[in-house]
């Protein structure tokens, strides 16, 4: 088999993979939602704020926790849930109390170059278990993306934007973990 045939051959196995992974984490993702429990955005407002995101007219459910953040930025968590997969994903609304714009601080990435360098995302975040004594990092794709909300940037005076997170779970024992965002006062949720 000469060379090109072999380069051919491979980036068609690579294609296959890259399909393979995207349909089995699409079959996994999503089945227990239920679509009266999740706020009416689009796709692309829950994934990025903009630089203009303007007050959202539905409200999400009644938080579960809500972290503090400075000047004026506030974390309002919705649902923290078990996925069948082995995942945890934490769901809120990321709001600006305070009475100009926010921009969104790149701390919450994180220090990681492999997150830094997918853009302003909550890279950062972090579920720990203090019964267990571990600390649970957000989940990353094999590019090295974090599997939050991305493209953060800034928030207008009372403006809001769903965010959300994913984690490896915990054993099912651990029912209560710390959520922890830097710059953010940390939080104790309960996981359903």
């Amino acid at each position: 088999m000469s060379v090109r045939h072999t380069k051919k051959a491979g980036r068609g196995w690579a294609t296959m993979a890259t399909v393979a992974g995207l349909v089995i984490g699409l079959a996994g993702c999503g089945q227990e939602d239920k679509p009266q429990d999740k706020p009416t955005t689009t796709s692309s407002a829950s994934r990025s704020s903009g630089g203009n995101a303007q007050p959202q007219s539905e409200e999400p459910t009644e938080p579960i926790a809500t972290l503090k953040g400075q000047e004026g930025l506030q974390l309002s968590v919705v649902s923290a849930k078990r996925d069948q997969g082995g995942f945890v994903t934490v769901s809120g609304k990321l709001s600006n109390t305070a009475s100009d714009v926010r921009v969104i601080p790149a701390q919450l990435g994180g220090n990681e170059t492999e997150i830094i360098k997918h853009g302003n995302s909550l890279g950062g975040a972090t579920l720990v278990d203090p019964v267990g004594k571990k600390r649970y990092y957000v989940l990353r794709d094999t590019d090295g993306r974090p599997l939050t909300t991305t493209d953060l940037s800034s928030l207008a005076p009372g403006a809001w934007t769903s965010v959300f997170m994913q984690f490896p779970a915990p054993p099912p024992t651990t029912t209560e973990v710390s959520l922890q965002l830097p710059t953010f006062d940390p939080a104790t949720i309960k996981l359903s």
